[in-house]
Formats: structure tokens, C-alpha cells, sequence
């Protein structure tokens, strides 16, 4: 990857891809998660932490039989089902692991194949008679015959516990790499009178990420699903290939999402709710029959409630808007709560923010704040209060009151033609 960042916590739909295989797991019902790590994967780690998952670290890297039989010492006494997979396939799906533990169930072990467009150099799963596993051949290993067949390895492998780490124990290092290989361990199985059934899985679901434009692959293929997703629950996408969800999204049915929206992490729309072209949400909840831009921001902790207009170039942040109310055009409110039916001018800001703390700015139902007014937190606007246009507001505005702070407007006559006829004499004696 090129990167200080270790791969799997890459992100693809806003989640790091270690994030995805761990909720896949968890969906397939998976109670006990082990992370194996490089030594160096303090990140990894503390990640899988927050994701309630243990960790181990392999070290040396002695290939990937030997870092599964590294969580041993946590698993190998557990009753029940063990599967392996990897950090880096963020497209598999939980009713993937459900299959590999349905088939282990029948023959005592199981692992995923898939048959992708261009097999190129996977490894390919040879069949027996009965469409058992028979052996893995590497293809630098493979001849003609074997190269041709279309079934490869993705590499996921379930069995019982306690014969897994057996197994896993057993494995040598006698080839090329001096590795130790987990595609040998369906052999030992077999001497063992274990036969290994295989579950056939999608390619994209099997899709590994070992570069950037991989990475990218794999954004473009979760965002396809994601789109589907929406559509079948009743969303309406007018232009579904321009929307981006991150993995979270919460879209109610008949919502309406136009062109080039970004959703990131953290993001709830209910019902009836329009979010027009080129927004960008982001850890908000957005009310029934709200309307969310164009060109809106909405960052975390912003919660807009029922019925409220966001308009163009209006950003919220950690701000409640209740019901009703409206803030149309270029306004910026942190840290507020703009109380129901209120009607925010353009050009508002609330100055939230000292240099050390963020302060609230609270602005009553039905008040109305004039344009280009800037709201100097903490500071309480009343309900029904007024703002005049062009304002700092410093102090608290009782209810129904009129708050205006103006400079004295002051008139020259005749001033702007003078100004202009002195000023063109200036540039005209400037002429060589």
C-alpha cells in the first residue's frame, strides 16, 4: 500500500477493512474474535480492541498456517467451530461464514472457493468424485491441466477447534518459502479421515485489497451494494452511481437523495426527508420532511429535526434545529439550538468558538435573526426575538424584543462624484 498506515485499516465505505470482516463475523454469529498482528500493529490492535476482539502478534511471519495456529493459545481449548479468514476482504458477507460452518457441520471441514473472471495465479481447488476437496495446487506448482481449472482458493478455512490447532501443529515448512501453509491443513485433515467440503463464493465478496487501485476496486464494488441496498428499501436515488454511503448510512423508505451526495459515517434520514445535490452529512440525523441543501453541510452531532429547511452553503455543526424552522442560505451555527419555527438570515454565524472553548448560542422558537448577524457565544436569543440585520449580538435578547447595533449612518453629499473626479485626475497624471 505504499503507506504508514497498516492495510486492513484502510478504509473502504468509511470503515477500515478489518472493521467489515469483524461485523461479518459477528453477523454469522461468530462469539470470539482473534486478530493476528505484526508485531508493529499497535493500530490493528487497538482497533480490534474498540471491536471487542483479542489480538495476538506473529512474530516471526512464518506464513499463514503459522499465524493462525499464533491464536492457539486463546482458542485451542474452546469448544466448537473455528474459521479462519483475512483482514484485507471487506466485501465478505456473514451469510458466507454461515455457509462454511453449515458445510463443516456435514464433513468436519470446510473451506471457501470462488471462480473468478481471470483466475490468473490463485491457487486452484482439485475435486474429488464426490466434489470434496482433494488438493490445493499453487499455480507456479500447477501443469497445464490443472491451470485450467476455474475454482481457486479464497483462502477461508472452518473446522473444529480443537483438530484445527492440532492440525496447525503438524504443519511443516518444507517447501520454497520455508512457510508454513494453511492450504495444508485440509491434508492432514484427510489423514486423519476429515474430508473437506467447498462452499462457493462470489468473486467480489472474495475480493482481496493488496494495492491502491485494489482499494479503489473494492470502494466501487461496496458502494454498488450499498446503492442496491438503498433502492430496495424504497429510497429514492435519482442518480444512484453519484451517491457515496459510508457502511452506517440509515436511509428510511421514501427519503429522496439527489445527485453527488456524500454521506459519511454516522448518518440517519428519516422518512420524507429530501436531501438535495452536492451535500455532505456527516454524524447527523435528518427529521421527517426535512430539506437538506444543495450544497449543505451538516457535521457530527447536528440533529435537524421535522419539517426544517437547510439550505445552500449553510453548515451546522453540534447544533439542534427543531421543528419548523429554517436557515436558507450561507449561514455557519456550531453549537446551538435553534428552537422551533425560527428563521435564520443569511449570512448568520454564531461565534462559538474563544480559542480554548466552544460556547452555546440558544435561539428561541419562532425568532427571527436578520442577515449578516453574528451571535458572540454564550448568548440567549428569546422566542419571538428579533435581530436587526448586520448586528454582533453580545448580550442575552429578552422575548419579543428588538436587538439592533449599528454604527450611525452618516451622508456626504456630493462626495462620490468629487471622489471620482480626483481620483481620475490622479491616474491621468500618471501618464508619460
Amino acid at each position: 500500500m505504499k503507506s504508514a498506515l497498516p492495510k486492513v485499516m484502510h478504509a473502504v465505505a468509511g470503515l477500515p477493512m478489518l472493521g467489515h470482516v469483524i461485523a461479518a463475523m459477528r453477523g454469522a454469529g461468530v462469539e470470539r474474535i482473534v486478530v493476528v498482528t505484526h508485531k508493529e500493529g499497535e493500530a490493528v490492535r487497538a482497533f480490534a480492541a474498540k471491536l471487542g476482539a483479542e489480538s495476538v502478534i506473529q512474530d516471526p511471519q512464518l506464513g499463514t498456517g503459522h499465524a493462525a495456529a499464533c491464536a492457539g493459545p486463546l482458542l485451542k481449548d474452546l469448544p466448537g467451530t473455528v474459521i479462519v479468514a483475512y483482514g484485507d476482504m471487506p466485501l465478505v458477507t456473514a451469510a458466507t461464514f454461515e455457509a462454511s460452518f453449515a458445510a463443516q457441520a456435514e464433513t468436519g471441514m470446510a473451506m471457501i472457493g470462488f471462480r473468478p473472471a481471470d483466475p490468473g495465479a490463485y491457487g486452484r481447488m482439485m475435486l474429488d468424485r464426490a466434489r470434496l476437496l482433494d488438493r490445493i495446487v499453487e499455480f507456479k506448482d500447477a501443469n497445464a491441466e490443472e491451470r485450467a481449472v476455474t475454482l481457486c482458493n479464497a483462502g477461508i478455512l472452518a473446522a473444529a477447534t480443537k483438530e484445527f490447532f492440532y492440525w496447525a501443529g503438524k504443519l511443516d515448512n518444507a517447501n520454497a518459502q520455508h512457510e508454513y501453509y494453511l492450504t495444508d491443513v485440509p491434508t492432514l485433515a484427510r489423514a486423519d479421515g476429515v474430508r473437506c467440503a467447498i462452499v462457493e463464493a462470489d468473486e467480489v465478496e472474495m475480493m482481496g485489497v493488496n494495492s491502491r487501485a485494489e482499494l479503489a476496486k473494492a470502494e466501487a464494488a461496496m458502494q454498488a451494494r450499498l446503492r442496491t441496498k438503498a433502492l430496495a428499501n424504497f429510497v429514492g436515488l435519482v442518480a444512484p452511481e453519484t451517491v457515496y454511503f459510508s457502511h452506517d448510512t440509515v436511509l428510511e423508505p421514501d427519503c429522496l437523495v439527489e445527485p453527488f451526495v456524500v454521506f459519511a459515517p454516522g448518518v440517519t434520514v428519516k422518512s420524507g426527508a429530501h436531501i438535495r445535490a452536492f451535500s455532505h452529512l456527516e454524524g447527523a440525523v435528518v427529521g421527517e420532511g426535512a430539506i437538506i441543501g444543495p450544497y449543505a453541510r451538516l457535521r457530527p452531532g447536528t440533529v435537524v429535526e421535522e419539517n426544517v429547511h437547510v439550505g445552500n452553503f449553510v453548515e451546522l455543526k453540534n447544533t439542534r434545529i427543531e421543528k419548523g424552522a429554517k436557515a436558507n442560505h450561507l449561514t455557519y451555527l456550531g453549537d446551538a439550538r435553534v428552537g422551533p419555527g425560527a428563521n435564520i438570515g443569511c449570512g448568520t454565524i454564531t461565534c462559538n468558538y474563544d480559542g480554548v472553548f466552544k460556547h452555546k448560542t440558544d435561539i428561541g422558537a419562532g425568532a427571527f435573526i436578520g442577515s449578516d448577524t453574528a451571535l458572540v457565544a454564550p448568548v440567549k436569543i428569546g422566542d419571538g426575538a428579533i435581530t436587526g440585520a448586520g448586528s454582533v449580538i453580545t448580550k442575552d435578547v429578552a422575548a419579543n424584543a428588538l436587538a439592533v447595533t449599528r454604527s450611525p449612518q452618516v451622508e456626504r453629499p456630493g462626495w462620490a462624484e468629487a471622489f471620482r473626479t480626483r481620483k481620475k485626475a490622479e491616474k491621468a497624471a500618471k501618464k508619460p
